[in-house]
């Protein structure tokens, strides 16, 4: 397999590659597999009923990862893919996804992302997801992922779904089923600027006695562009929620902050915040004191604000 220097540069941007990774991989570039590998106890197999992979992790894997990056680099492409992850009973797994868009002309190229995962009793996982979009075309660079998920008892799913840059559309769906004493950690991280549009809806049902969920989103409008966060915490029983949403808002740009909490239960704990702002002058001023420019402050300050 070649790789040329567009796709190190959409690998290392979305998914931290330096190359072919080691271990269970499943590379996709312009709809169709690139490569893919899989070990002992990670098996990666493609879907026959639709486009998409199933990925089986075994029973007690634990200290392993999964790489499944996606990578379009030709105009006029749509693209959708069903992945379903089956993560065994006390495993401990890193799976890394995440979508890079090279768009060099006028046609739009876009990825739809549906990925499903069935976390089993006590294991955990770590998901991270970026995505990113660049290139010289007119043409529009659309991406919208769905992650579904069901915890078992005492199940760990920590996610972390970013947006670099570079995205015109995105419409992000994630729903999360909690069962007993399973807990979820959610981090949202998104950029936008120019005219474009990025809406979130999150739906986490705390299923369980003793389940858990937190929500944290962060992001940053700049220029004209438009944002919607929706997430609702619903909870069954004796459980804990709380949703947070942090946003940054420049330029004309638009921004619209909408938590929501439904208790279905007298012994359900569910709290939520939600704050949109400015940069703060005093600290851009600060930081060119140390010789930075206005725009160098306030590009230090927003990187370490969706850092």
């Amino acid at each position: 397999m070649q790789l040329n220097a567009i796709d190190e540069n959409l690998l290392k941007t979305i998914a931290d590659l330096h190359g072919i990774p080691q271990g269970a991989f499943n590379i996709r570039k312009n709809g169709q597999a690139l490569a893919r590998s899989s070990t002992e106890t990670i098996t990666i197999e493609p879907k026959q009923d639709k486009p998409g992979i199933n990925i089986r992790i075994a029973p007690g894997t634990v200290n392993q990862s999964v790489h499944i990056p996606v990578i379009i680099t030709e105009s006029g492409i749509n693209d959708v893919v069903y992945n379903t992850f089956e993560i065994g009973a006390g495993s401990n797994v890193l799976i890394v996804a995440g979508c890079g868009i090279h768009n060099p002309s006028e046609a739009t190229s876009q990825h739809d992302g549906i990925h499903e995962f069935f976390v089993r009793t006590g294991a955990r996982i770590r998901y991270v997801e970026k995505h990113y979009g660049e290139g010289g075309g007119t043409g529009e660079r659309i991406l919208n992922p769905v992650t579904i998920l069901h915890l078992e008892e005492g199940a760990y799913a920590e996610l972390e779904l970013v947006q670099v840059k570079g995205v015109h559309h995105t419409f992000r769906r994630t729903e999360v089923h909690v069962g007993p004493r399973a807990h979820l950690l959610m981090n949202e991280r998104l950029l936008t600027h120019e005219e474009q549009t990025a809406e979130s809806e999150i739906h986490v049902h705390l299923e369980g006695d003793g389940s858990a969920g937190e929500i944290l989103s962060r992001s940053v409008a700049k220029g004209h562009s438009k944002q919607v966060f929706r997430a609702e915490l619903i909870g069954y029983g004796k459980c804990k929620g709380h949703v947070a949403c942090d946003s940054i808002i420049m330029d004309q740009a638009r921004i619209q902050a909408l938590p929501a909490l439904i208790a279905n239960s007298s012994e359900a704990e569910l709290t939520h915040e939600a704050a949109i702002g400015r940069l703060a002058g005093d600290q851009i001023a600060k930081l060119m004191t140390f010789g930075l420019t206005e725009q160098e402050a306030v590009d230090t300050l927003l990187a370490g604000y969706l850092k």
